[in-house]
C-alpha cells in the first residue's frame, strides 16, 4: 500500500513543511509496518511530491500537479497533506474524484467543512477556522455583546493569507447570533491607520 505526501520540501516556516513531518511518517510506516496483524500480507510505504514553487513557498500550481504524477506513477490509497489552503483545495478535489481519502493537519478555511461532495474524503487533523467563530459566537453571548462586531485583519493577498481565513471562521459564524451587524476592515502594508482607529471607534462594539 502506498501513501502519497504532499508538502512542502525545505520551507520551515510552514508547521507541515517535510523537514518537520517525515520523520513522523517515516516512524508511523515503520510501526505499521513491524506489526504483521495490521495489514497481514501487505506492507506499507510513502512516495513524496512537494507542494512548492522555485520561490519555496505553497503553490497551487505545484501541489495539484505533484499530487496527479504521484496518482499515475504510484496509485496511493492516501495521501497526507497538504497544508496550505490554497494547495489543499485543488488537491482535496482530485482525491475526491479519486474517492482517496486526504488527510492534512492545515486547511483550516471554513469552506473546508463542506462534506457534501468536493471535500467528502478530506479530513483535518488540525484547528479550523471554524472553531475560532464558534468560540467568538460564545464569547458573544457570554459577554452579552449583541450590536455590532468590527472584524480588523491583515491582508497581503499573498501566499495561504492566514488572516483573512482566520477572519473568514468569525465572519461566517458571528452572523448566527441575531440582530449582529459584523463588518470588516482590511488593512496592509502602507494602510491608513488612522482611518482603522476611526473605524474602530465608530464601529466596534
Amino acid at each position: 500500500l502506498t501513501l502519497a505526501v504532499v508538502l512542502p520540501e525545505r520551507n520551515l516556516t510552514y508547521p507541515w513543511a517535510w523537514p518537520r513531518v517525515g520523520p513522523a511518517v517515516r516512524l508511523a510506516a515503520a510501526a505499521v509496518n513491524s506489526r504483521r496483524d495490521l495489514l497481514p500480507g501487505l506492507s506499507l510505504r510513502w512516495v513524496f511530491g512537494s507542494s512548492e514553487d522555485r520561490h519555496g513557498v505553497c503553490s497551487e500550481m505545484a501541489a495539484p500537479l505533484a499530487a496527479v504524477d504521484l496518482r499515475l506513477a504510484h496509485q496511493p490509497v492516501a495521501f497526507v497533506g497538504p497544508g496550505c489552503v490554497y494547495t489543499a483545495a485543488p488537491v482535496a478535489r482530485f482525491t475526491s474524484h479519486w474517492r482517496l481519502p486526504l488527510v492534512t493537519a492545515g486547511a483550516e478555511a471554513h469552506g473546508f467543512d463542506d462534506k457534501r461532495e468536493e471535500f467528502a474524503l478530506t479530513t483535518r487533523a488540525g484547528p479550523s477556522h471554524r472553531k475560532l467563530g464558534e468560540l467568538g459566537v460564545q464569547l458573544h453571548r457570554r459577554f452579552n455583546w449583541t450590536r455590532r462586531a468590527l472584524l480588523v485583519y491583515w491582508d497581503e493577498k499573498v501566499d495561504d493569507r492566514p488572516c483573512f481565513f482566520a477572519a473568514e471562521g468569525l465572519y461566517v459564524q458571528l452572523p448566527t447570533l441575531r440582530n449582529l451587524t459584523v463588518v470588516d476592515v482590511v488593512f496592509g502594508r502602507g494602510g491608513n491607520f488612522s482611518f482603522i482607529i476611526q473605524e474602530i471607534k465608530a464601529k466596534g462594539r
